[in-house]
């Protein structure tokens, strides 16, 4: 009986021709590679998340190194209240009439009487 099948797999087997021996040729072949693939991944991750952490935290670090007396901050805890002694590794913090803490610097997550940065109404 004739096997037609095995003789199709043989010839998709068989040399494809050419003399480039079955490799990819040009850019094609270039950019296929793994070496361009890691280099594209890491400027994606660098502009989708590296980058945009870097500004948010120099952005927090400005915030922090211009907190003056009598500003209204929220600690990283969600307590709000009004600063009213600044020294250089912590801030005096009014929660309440007569009620001060001793709050680290680093640990003021942001201003409270200033809205987040949010886009403008569209008109």
């Amino acid at each position: 009986m004739l096997d037609l099948f095995h003789t199709g797999v043989a010839w998709a087997m068989g040399a494809g021709g050419g003399d480039k021996g079955g490799e990819a040729g040009g850019l094609g072949g270039m950019l296929s590679g793994p070496i361009p693939m890691l280099v594209l991944m890491f400027v994606i991750f660098y502009f989708l998340l590296i980058r945009p952490q870097q500004k948010k935290a120099k952005a927090h670090k400005a915030m922090l190194a211009a907190i003056k007396k009598g500003d209204q901050v929220v600690t990283g805890g969600g307590i709000y209240g009004r600063v009213t002694g600044v020294d250089e590794q912590t801030l005096v913090v009014e929660i309440a009439p007569q009620v001060r803490v001793k709050v680290n610097r680093a640990n003021v997550a942001g201003l409270a009487g200033q809205p987040q940065t949010a886009p403008p109404p569209k008109k």
